[in-house]
């Protein structure tokens, strides 16, 4: 069986991860990251707002991994990024790298906020 690498077209996706990090294009980052197809930059968790809300009009959903298991995202975030016009689907941030990558493969808008397992 021949394994066909997927090609994301120069677009930025997630490698790989662990205890603690995500491999990013290559890149490690220790704690929470955004990744969108131009890059990935570090995240302040769940109370940085800002930081995701900065995505309106540039991605057409947000995958919100919430760490190991699927949990609740804070009702205070959902409402903000309701507000700014943002997308999200939450759920564990292995499933969310892994649907991040199966939608950027794509080519679609997307992007994926990830909170370390």
């Amino acid at each position: 069986m021949a394994i066909t690498p997927t090609e994301f077209g120069g677009a930025v996706s997630v490698d790989g991860y662990g205890p603690g990090f995500f491999r990013v294009a290559g890149q490690v980052w220790r704690g929470p990251v955004i990744a969108t197809a131009a890059g990935a930059r570090a995240w302040g968790g769940l109370d940085d707002m800002a930081a995701l809300s900065t995505l309106a009009g540039q991605v057409d959903v947000l995958f919100l991994g919430l760490g190991a298991e699927m949990g609740r995202p804070p009702a205070a975030l959902m409402r903000t990024l309701e507000d700014a016009g943002v997308p999200v689907e939450a759920m564990a941030s292995p499933t969310a790298a892994r649907t991040y990558n199966v939608t950027l493969s794509e080519g679609r808008r997307v992007a994926c906020a990830l909170i370390p397992v």
